[in-house]
């Protein structure tokens, strides 16, 4: 069958990987810029700012790639502000046809005009469950620590206290090189000593030790974006001729990767769609799944990395079907509910799809 956009938006979703401070609404930057007296936005009208900021596509480094980030944190530094981005959030989502959805913010950035961690977190919280009430999608919060700052096992601790309101794991983000996770193994041992979710941004900036580390050093249960697990596999003609103890591992032991396909390429982590391993892997039956990382940035949705996918990769609606299945049997909270989502609601809205 014919994989329209239409009907990809309407097929149900999950996201694993998206950063709040990725997603805000231009229209909605520009209002929190104005409450908040911020004057360096690099445009005035919703259109124009939408397009500064998904100047990906002619990026190809992290670093340019971050540079929107300073606006949207700017904006993000009160409960208000913080409870309207995760509402919005969970708008966007469930117009995007997404069912269930896990976000992640690095609450050391919030903090500028006084709020606690705490705060920061309780704020994210609120407008995630309004959301849920008005949309009815779930969701949950992942606690990102930073690789370059010494907070990480204050921020594994809150990621624990929040567990009971709606946290479900802990990550380590920000830049690869010379900031190595093992520097963070306290954190990592602590969320395992309590029986948490850890997820780890590994492998999209710098090569497989960084992807091998997340794993056996600091128990990562999922790789966000992984790319560079290539690395570690023979490929001839586009086959895959031999894996590497890393890659067999990772395949054995079904470590899930969050792929973000627009994201890796606007920040040059792969040069092109085509290039892109995610083909590779999932061939080989890798447990990948498709997330959009920053939709803000990228200017993407989940339908788009839907299209791309399928476009790039030859995929099947029975393919788009399995990515889903895998990004839920993956996901941070419990096993029933996890059975729930997959026989309930993804299964029949596939076979809807179907007719």
């Amino acid at each position: 069958m014919t994989l329209s956009r239409d009907t990809i938006k309407a097929l149900p979703k999950v996201v694993l990987h998206e950063h709040l401070d990725g997603v805000l609404r231009p229209a909605t930057i520009l209002e929190l810029a104005k409450d908040a007296h911020y004057t360096k936005l690099p445009a005035s009208e919703p259109a124009a700012l939408a397009a500064w900021f998904h100047r990906g596509e002619s990026k190809g480094s992290l670093v340019k790639y971050l540079e929107g980030f300073a606006h949207t944190i700017a904006v993000m530094q009160t409960e208000e502000a913080l409870e309207r981005v995760a509402y919005e959030q969970v708008e966007d989502l469930a117009d995007d046809g997404v069912v269930y959805f896990e976000t992640r913010f690095a609450p050391v950035f919030h903090t500028r005009k006084g709020l606690t961690h705490q705060q920061a977190v309780a704020a994210v919280l609120k407008g995630l469950e309004r959301g849920r009430k008005a949309c009815n999608v779930r969701s949950g919060l992942i606690i990102s620590a930073m690789r370059n700052m010494n907070v990480s096992l204050e921020m594994a601790e809150l990621a624990v206290d929040f567990r009971q309101r709606g946290v479900v794991g802990f990550d380590l983000a920000g830049e690869e090189g010379g900031y190595p996770p093992k520097k963070h193994i306290d954190a990592f041992h602590y969320i395992q000593r309590e029986n948490f979710n850890i997820t780890l941004h590994a492998g999209e900036g710098y090569g497989k030790e960084s992807i091998w580390q997340a794993i056996q050093y600091c128990g990562a249960h999922r790789i966000g974006h992984g790319t560079r697990l290539i690395d570690d596999i023979a490929v001839v003609d586009g086959k895959v001729a031999r894996l590497g103890d890393l890659a067999q591992y990772v395949l054995d032991k079904r470590i899930p990767i969050e792929t973000c396909l627009t994201s890796n390429v606007d920040t040059g982590a792969v040069p092109s769609f085509a290039q892109h391993p995610f083909g590779v892997l999932y061939r080989e039956r890798f447990r990948m799944t498709l997330n959009t990382d920053n939709r803000l940035m990228s200017g993407t949705s989940m339908t788009r990395e839907f299209q791309a996918a399928a476009k790039t990769f030859h995929l099947t609606l029975d393919d788009l079907e399995k990515i889903t299945i895998n990004a839920m049997k993956s996901a941070f909270i419990g096993y029933h509910e996890r059975c729930d989502y997959i026989y309930k609601v993804i299964k029949p809205g596939y076979a809807k799809a179907r007719g």
